[in-house]
């Protein structure tokens, strides 16, 4: 694991199984974004958005910082409908924390991937398949807080 803010590598990842899509769920949470910086393109079958993610990756077992966050894009392909919940769509300046992706199986492949976010509020893509993918798209920038969680 980096140590340091130095050692950070632009990380992109893909996911074609529930495995794979449990890395990117821990890559991404305690990531922040906008609202608005969600986009369901029905026509592609695509679901995007971009968030700052928290450079997990660089803190190795330091308790204070520095740390960084990186801006990252993330897309599921052959997603056939979203539902917010909790979430008022309309919005597009609240920002909301990723604590975890999770994936309900249905059959074949298809079932549900569930954003879920700090405060109870979800995003529930209906998909054929799991077909995601993130990618780092800046460089990391330095920040003093860590994401805290209750035990």
């Amino acid at each position: 694991m980096a140590s340091s803010l130095k050692d950070y590598t632009a990380l992109g990842l893909m996911a074609g199984d529930a495995a794979d899509l449990d890395v990117i769920s821990t890559v991404l949470q305690d990531a922040v974004a906008k609202l608005g910086d969600f986009a369901f393109l029905p026509g592609e079958r695509r679901f995007a958005f971009v968030v700052n993610r928290f450079v997990w990756e660089c803190v190795g077992g330091r308790r204070a910082g520095p740390f960084a966050r990186v801006r990252a894009g993330v897309h599921f392909d052959d997603v056939v409908s979203v539902k917010f919940q909790n979430l008022r769509e309309d919005a597009k300046d609240a920002v909301v924390e990723l604590l975890a992706i999770g994936f309900e199986p249905v059959d074949d492949g298809a079932g549900a991937i569930i954003l879920d976010f700090a405060g109870g509020g979800a995003v529930r893509l209906e998909v054929e398949s799991i077909n995601a993918y993130m990618s780092d798209i800046s460089e990391p920038w330095r920040t003093r807080a860590k994401p805290k969680h209750k035990v």
